[in-house]
């Protein structure tokens, strides 16, 4: 393996004295997509909010051990600035509702008190759309409402929000499933080529969806790291009866 991007080590998150991971240790390799598993309630949801220190702004949330971006650790950082660097795209599209497309993609800037020129913003806003292949649908409309958009285009324009701070990661919390089969394949087109320039880390429940566009993925059962390594010989050959049972739908 290449030296991870991130590595996460001996990583515990809880809410109150509950224990939802316990001692996680995992190293995600830079510019591929990695899958992360498992049945619901797992902690994998948990796994990406601690990435992005957004697991602490509940309260009782607390964690331990270390997550590591390229050896420094999140932890240490300015939450802001681990935000900037690990984009975050959720389960359902959440464009602002009161923002234009435009305003949108630039939001990241807007709300921490970054100032950007005109010139600086329409190239920023056109890059952003074009990585997140909605330039061609949006170009002319750019000051409608966000809202005005399709499911599937909402949640490219979340991409592109991400992409505009050009963060070195994604975190995708299971970015397809309140979208139907045909912009599915639109935004799983989209990861495919995003991974060429910036690591992604995907929560997802269809394994179909996993096998088909993950170059590892991590099977996490009850707060457990069971297995974690590429996604062909996950598939074709899994080392852990768990996964296996998973895998072939005995539960999930």
């Amino acid at each position: 393996m290449e030296s991870p991007i991130l590595s996460v080590k001996s990583f515990c998150a809880y809410f109150g004295e509950l224990a939802v991971l316990n001692n996680v240790n995992l190293s995600i390799t830079e510019r591929k997509a990695t899958a992360i598993m498992g049945p619901s309630g797992c902690g994998k949801t948990t796994l990406i909010r601690c990435i992005n220190r957004m697991h602490e702004l509940i309260p009782g949330a607390r964690v331990s051990g270390e997550i590591l971006l390229r050896a420094e650790n999140l932890y240490g950082m300015n939450p802001i600035n681990v935000r900037r660097k690990i984009g975050m795209v959720f389960q359902k599209p959440n464009p602002f509702p009161t923002m234009s497309i435009y305003d949108n993609v630039i939001a990241g800037y807007t709300l921490n008190g970054i100032k950007l020129d005109r010139r600086d913003k329409n190239r920023i806003v056109e890059e952003s759309l074009m990585r997140a292949a909605l330039w061609g649908e949006v170009k002319d409309v750019l000051h409608r409402k966000g809202t005005f958009l399709s499911g599937g285009q909402q949640q490219r324009l979340c991409i592109a929000r991400a992409l505009a701070m050009n963060p070195e990661i994604m975190l995708l919390d299971e970015p397809t499933s309140a979208l139907d089969p045909r912009a599915t394949a639109h935004i799983e087109e989209l990861i495919e080529e995003l991974k060429k320039q910036v690591t992604i880390v995907m929560v997802t429940h269809n394994i179909a969806q996993a096998a088909r566009i993950s170059d590892y993925t991590a099977f996490i059962y009850l707060g457990e790291l069971i297995e974690y390594g590429t996604t062909q010989k996950m598939f074709t050959v899994p080392q852990d009866k768990r996964t296996e049972e998973y895998l072939s739908g005995k539960f999930g």
